[in-house]
């Protein structure tokens, strides 16, 4: 999932954006008004505030609290082994969001696989079940990184231990039901938790996940863009990546000026050309992961009379040209590893460009620093792969019609007992329920609300009738949003 960052959509499952992280680990606040500590003692049924006894669990410190009407929200730090194989070996500090409603609700475990935003938000199943909700960053995203890096600790199980250290911790406070929950890579994190602890959590619901089992075996991808959306807007979109590799000199030119002006570097992917061909690379896969076929008449109609200057504009507003500098790779440089060493990495053909690309579609290590080791364990997928269509209960995939990443994706098998598979129309990488056809969307809310335990009688009784329990909230359920073009999950 290679892309530059650009917010321009808003997307409701996609990761978090790191916000303002405030003071320091340990450090309160100033104090919240009376009006949101109402009842928060009553709530939990102890006497005590929810805030002490989220504090009391070993290993827990604060960062911060911000108030928000109806909710206590804290962002946190937690202490984590490097290693949960030898948890001698040295800890971490992990930060942690916590969107507190009412012990009496179920709660969402939320992964985005990357930072974790610090403002106050809600996942599309927080708000169906009305709940709390825990966000975890991703291990090896700052400022959640072991000091020294031991890179060969980044792998998926470690994460899925966070995970299960995290759930284990406030389980003891927030008694009711769980559900794990996430978008693109986050959604990957949801299944591999699920594989890894299948006893946490009491449903899963994975939103845009790709499954790349065989990393060698692409072709499904291949076959996505032949057909996706119509003739005219795939030719539009292959006519202006073509013409930027026919145009590369004078576009590159441009390039190095505009890197010059902002100070950007291209020492990890080691020339100014390697970074310029990946961006192109990506443009039509960024243009359906996060737009619409309603957007293609933005595309240049006929990309051989477009100006430099168009087709400048077209490259850098889907794909952005600061992706693949030093300075817009160092953030993403634990995805990049993970693609190369155990997630997988998309390589597609774009027959359309004929001979006039110099690399292909570039793989993972070229974007991550050569001073850290990588080698691929094409294991590891397959096992997930297979767990997913023999022992998937209670799980919930939700793919966009029109997002590349969908092209392979989950199926649990006849093996495996109230799971789903289901497609937004016309959806791109920020499908969700919501965007279900109404039979499909009822079905998956009354899932959702069925496996979290809170499905009203009236649902148990007609699964048509689900509808989330929470209003929406504008400020609350607006995710923070990063394009993440091609980061490639």
């Amino acid at each position: 999932m290679r892309k530059a960052f650009r917010g321009f959509l808003s997307l409701a499952v996609l990761i978090g954006t790191v916000g303002a992280t405030g003071a320091s680990a340990g450090a309160a606040t100033a104090a919240e008004p009376a009006a949101i500590r109402t009842g928060t003692a009553a709530d939990n049924g102890t006497g005590t505030d929810i805030k002490d006894r989220i504090l009391a669990i070993p290993g827990m410190s604060l960062i911060e609290e911000k108030p928000y009407a109806g909710y206590r929200y804290f962002v946190l730090n937690y202490t984590q082994p490097i290693d949960h194989r030898n948890p001698s070996k040295g800890t971490f500090q992990q930060r942690i969001t916590l969107l507190h409603k009412d012990t009496s609700r179920p709660t969402v475990f939320y992964t985005g696989g990357y930072n974790v935003s610090t403002n106050p938000s809600r996942s599309e199943p927080t708000r169906i079940v009305d709940g709390n909700q825990v966000s975890l960053e991703y291990r090896f995203f700052t400022p959640s990184r072991p000091a020294p890096a031991d890179w060969s600790k980044l792998d998926i199980w470690q994460a899925a231990s966070d995970q299960h250290r995290v759930f284990t911790a406030l389980k003891a406070i927030y008694t009711k039901n769980w559900l794990a929950t996430g978008g693109s890579k986050g959604g990957m994190t949801a299944t591999y938790f699920e594989r890894f602890y299948p006893k946490d959590m009491d449903g899963v619901v994975a939103y845009v996940a790709p499954n790349d089992v065989v990393n060698k075996e692409d072709s499904a991808y291949d076959r996505f863009f032949e057909n996706v959306g119509t003739k005219e807007c795939r030719d539009r979109l292959n006519g202006v990546q073509r013409e930027a590799l026919v145009r590369r000199e004078p576009l590159e030119k441009k390039y190095r000026e505009y890197a010059a002006a902002n100070g950007y570097t291209f020492d990890t992917t080691g020339s100014l050309d390697k970074a310029y061909e990946a961006v192109v690379m990506d443009y039509v896969w960024a243009y359906w992961q996060y737009s619409l076929l309603s957007d293609c008449d933005t595309i240049p109609a006929d990309a051989a009379s477009a100006t430099d200057q168009e087709i400048w504009d077209s490259i850098d507003a889907i794909s952005g040209f600061s992706a693949y500098t030093d300075q817009g790779l160092e953030r993403y440089t634990p995805y990049y590893y993970q693609a190369g060493t155990q997630l997988g990495s998309p390589d597609i053909k774009q027959p359309w460009l004929g001979n006039l690309s110099r690399y292909g579609y570039q793989p993972p290590r070229t974007f991550v620093p050569r001073s850290i080791p990588m080698k691929f364990q094409p294991s590891v997928m397959r096992d997930v792969d297979k767990w997913v269509k023999n022992h998937a209960d209670r799980m919930l995939y939700v793919y966009g019609e029109n997002d590349p990443w969908g092209a392979e994706r989950f199926r649990p098998g006849a093996r495996s007992h109230d799971s789903y598979v289901m497609t937004v129309p016309g959806g791109n990488h920020g499908a969700n329920v919501a965007g279900l056809a109404a039979d499909d969307n009822a079905k998956a809310t009354a899932a959702i609300l069925r496996w979290a335990g809170v499905a009203p009688a009236a649902v148990q009784d007609d699964p048509a009738k689900a509808k989330p329990l929470a209003k929406f909230d504008t400020r609350l359920d607006r995710q923070d949003v990063k394009n993440e073009r091609r980061l490639r999950r």
